[in-house]
C-alpha cells in the first residue's frame, strides 16, 4: 500500500497551478499555429497571432497567459490501495495548494472567487475553495486532472435534455452562435452525453482535459461512431464562420471532445462546455515517492510570430480625440491607441449607478467625459511591472450600464472583448460613440502596452477597482463603429457564406 504525504500532494497542486498559468499545452499551441497558417481573414489571423505571441511571452516571462486566472477544478482519482498521511481532507489539501499557488509572490495570480454568490459576493482573497471531484479507482497511486477555468468561457456552458431521436449536431449548430464570442474562440468544445443532467456536465468538463488530436483524427479517419460525431460537430461549428474572437473566419474550434455514459431510455442529456484560448489544464500522478515534477517545455517549440504595424493600421492619440475623428473609423480596422484610459467592470459600474441614483458626484479622479473605459480586472504586478497581465473581460456583462455611461458619464468609447447586444449597439450609434475590441487570451502582451497604472477609485474592490492606465500602441480592433455597424455581426455572416463558396 502506497502512502501519499500531505506535503507532496499540496506542493503538487500548487506547482501544477503555477505551471499552467504560463505554459500552454504544446498540443494546443500546435493546433493554434496550424489555424493561424490556414486562416484567410486578416483580422482573425492577427487575433490568433496575438494569442500565440502572448503564449510565447508568458512562457518566457512566467506570467499568466490571461488576467482571468480562473476558478480551479480538480478531478482527484484515488487508488483503493493507497492511503493519505494527512490530518486534513482532500478538499482542504487542494485548497491549501490553490492558496499557495495564487499567493506566490514570484507570479501572483488573480483571485477571482467570491463567496455568497447569491448574496454578498465577497472575494475570498485566496481563490479558494476549489471545485473538487474525488473518485475511488483501482490501483495504489493517485491521479489528478486539474484546470483553472476562466469565467468568460465557463459562463457559456450549456445543457439541454433532448429527446432520444433529436440531433445532437443540430443542437450544437444552433447553440454555438448564441454563445457569442465571450469564450474567446478558437478553443475546444467539451461535450458530455448521457447519464443524468449533472453527470453530462461532469463528462463535458472532464473531456476538456484530453489531448488535442483532431488533426490526427482527420488524417487517419474516424474509427468509431463517437469519432464520427466528433468530426461532424467540428466541421459543423467551423462552417458557422464565427472565427477567432468572433471576427469571422475559418477556425472557431481546434478540437471537439466527447465523453458519454449510459442514460435512461427516455432521456438524452447533452452538456457543452467551451475551453477558451487560455486552455489551462494538466494531468499528473503521485506514487508516494515525492511531489509531481513539472518539466518546463522547450520554448523553441513555440512558433515565432511578429505582428507589425502595416500601412492599414491607424495610430490614435486619445488626448483631445473628437467624435468627428472616431466617425472616420470603420469596423474591422486595427488601431494602436495611445493616452490615458480608465478601467471598470461589473462591480465598479454598479457603484457608479448607485452614485447617480443618489445624485452624488463620482469620486475624485473619476471623470469619463469624452474618455474611453477598458473592461479589465488586471493581475497584480510583480517586480518592476507597471501592471500584471491585463486582457479584456466580456463586454456584454456591461451592456445594461451602457446607456448610463454614454448619456450621464459622457463616455466616448469602450474597450473589451466579444460582441455587444442590439440595444447597446443602438445606443452606441445614437451617441456617436465607438466600441473597440482587444484580444481575449493575449493579456500579457496587452500589459506591455500599459506604461503607467494607478488606482483612482474603489480600491476595496481589488482587481475590480477603477484604474487609470496610460497606454502606448495598445492594439485594438474597431468592433462597433459610430454608425452602429458591428463586426461580430458582419464578420461571421460573410465568412459563413465564404466557407460555403470555398467548399463548392
Amino acid at each position: 500500500m502506497r502512502t501519499i504525504k500531505k506535503a507532496d500532494f499540496i506542493d503538487s497542486i500548487a506547482d501544477s497551478l503555477q505551471y499552467i498559468s504560463y505554459y500552454h499545452p504544446l498540443d494546443f499551441v500546435q493546433a493554434m499555429h496550424a489555424a493561424y497558417k490556414r486562416e484567410a481573414n486578416k483580422a482573425a489571423k492577427d487575433a490568433i497571432g496575438q494569442i500565440l505571441i502572448n503564449s510565447r511571452m508568458a512562457a518566457i516571462g512566467k506570467r499568466p497567459l490571461c488576467q482571468d486566472t480562473g476558478i480551479v477544478t480538480a478531478f482527484v482519482k484515488i487508488g483503493m490501495d493507497c492511503r493519505f498521511d494527512s490530518d486534513i481532507t482532500v478538499q482542504e489539501m487542494v485548497d491549501e495548494g490553490v492558496r499557495r499557488a495564487y499567493s506566490d509572490p514570484t507570479n501572483t495570480l488573480r483571485k477571482s472567487v467570491v463567496a455568497g454568490p447569491a448574496t454578498d459576493r465577497k472575494n475570498t482573497r485566496d481563490n479558494t475553495p476549489a471545485v473538487v471531484y474525488t473518485e475511488l479507482v483501482a490501483g495504489d497511486g493517485l491521479e489528478v486532472l486539474i484546470a483553472a477555468k476562466g469565467g468568460g468561457s465557463e459562463n457559456k456552458s450549456k445543457f439541454v435534455m433532448l429527446n432520444p431521436s433529436d440531433s445532437i449536431v443540430d443542437w450544437v449548430k444552433k447553440t454555438v452562435p448564441a454563445m457569442g464570442a465571450g469564450w474567446c474562440p478558437p478553443g475546444i468544445l467539451g461535450i458530455g452525453i448521457g447519464g443524468t443532467g449533472d453527470k453530462a456536465m461532469l463528462l463535458a468538463k472532464e473531456s476538456l482535459m484530453e489531448p488535442v488530436d483532431m488533426q490526427e483524427l482527420i488524417a487517419r479517419g474516424p474509427a468509431n461512431k463517437l469519432e464520427e460525431l466528433r468530426l461532424e460537430i467540428y466541421n459543423a461549428v467551423n462552417d458557422l464562420g464565427i472565427g477567432a474572437q468572433g471576427l469571422g473566419g475559418l477556425t472557431t474550434v481546434v478540437d471537439v471532445k466527447i465523453r458519454e455514459y449510459p442514460t435512461h431510455a427516455a432521456s438524452l442529456p447533452v452538456a457543452m462546455i467551451p475551453n477558451c484560448a487560455a486552455a489551462r489544464h494538466i494531468h499528473f500522478h503521485l506514487d508516494g515517492n515525492g511531489p509531481a515534477v513539472f518539466t518546463p517545455p522547450d520554448i523553441n517549440l513555440w512558433p515565432e510570430i511578429a505582428l507589425t504595424a502595416g500601412g492599414d493600421v491607424r495610430r490614435v492619440h486619445l488626448d483631445g480625440l473628437t467624435k468627428a475623428e472616431i466617425a472616420t473609423w470603420k469596423t474591422g480596422e486595427t488601431l494602436l491607441i495611445n493616452g490615458k484610459i480608465l478601467t471598470g467592470r461589473d462591480a465598479a459600474h454598479k457603484r457608479i449607478q448607485q452614485f447617480y441614483a443618489e445624485n452624488k458626484p463620482l469620486p475624485e479622479g473619476v471623470d469619463f467625459k469624452d474618455r474611453f473605459i477598458y473592461y479589465v480586472g488586471p493581475v497584480d504586478p510583480v517586480g518592476d511591472e507597471v501592471v500584471g497581465p491585463a486582457g479584456p473581460t466580456t463586454s456584454t456583462r456591461m451592456d445594461k450600464y451602457t446607456d448610463m455611461m454614454l448619456e450621464q458619464a459622457g463616455l466616448m468609447g469602450m474597450i473589451g472583448k466579444s460582441e455587444r447586444g442590439d440595444a447597446t449597439i443602438a445606443s452606441i450609434k445614437k451617441h456617436g460613440a465607438v466600441y473597440l475590441m482587444a484580444v481575449g487570451g493575449a493579456a500579457y502582451l496587452v500589459s506591455k502596452a500599459i506604461k503607467k497604472s494607478r488606482v483612482v477609485a474603489f480600491a476595496d474592490l481589488g482587481m475590480e477597482a477603477i484604474y487609470e492606465f496610460e497606454v502606448e500602441d495598445m492594439p485594438v480592433t474597431v468592433a462597433v463603429d459610430s454608425r452602429g455597424e458591428a463586426v461580430h455581426k458582419t464578420g461571421p455572416a460573410f465568412w459563413q457564406q465564404e466557407i460555403l463558396r470555398m467548399k463548392k
